[in-house]
C-alpha cells in the first residue's frame, strides 16, 4: 500500500525522515491488518506535519541481508525535527496509537536527518 501515491507530495523530503517497522502479534490475522491499515490511513490523512508518507509491507527476502520478519513499515518524512516533535502529541497519532497498540508485540523506530 503506498500512501504517498494517493497525495500531491510526490518526491521525498529528506530534511527529517521518521522510519517505523511494527511486528504483529498475530501477523496472519486479516483481520487485525483492516484494522492497522484504516487506522494509519485515517491517522495519516489527518497529520498536519507528515510530508512523505509510505506504508509498507516486507517482500519475500532474497538476501541475507534483508530483514523481512516486520509485519509493516511507516516511513514519513518532515521539514524539521520541531515538526516531528509536534507530530508525535498531535490528536490523529495518538488516536492510532490508542487503536492500534494491542496488535504489535514490537515496534522500532529510526529517525534521520539529510546530510
Amino acid at each position: 500500500m503506498s500512501f504517498a501515491q494517493n497525495k500531491t507530495q510526490t518526491t521525498f523530503d529528506p530534511t527529517f525522515t521518521h522510519v517505523v517497522y511494527f511486528w504483529f502479534k498475530n501477523p496472519d490475522s486479516k483481520a487485525d491488518r483492516a484494522t492497522f491499515e484504516a487506522s494509519l490511513t485515517k491517522f495519516l490523512n489527518n497529520s498536519q506535519y507528515a510530508k512523505t508518507k509510505f506504508i509498507g509491507k516486507p517482500p519475500k527476502a532474497v538476501r541475507d541481508v534483508v530483514d523481512d520478519s516486520f509485519t509493516y513499515s511507516l516511513i514519513l518524512t518532515f521539514a524539521s525535527a520541531e515538526d516531528q516533535a509536534a507530530y508525535q502529541a498531535e490528536p490523529p497519532h495518538l488516536v492510532f496509537i490508542e487503536e492500534c497498540e494491542d496488535l504489535w508485540e514490537k515496534v522500532i523506530v529510526y529517525d534521520s536527518k539529510g546530510i
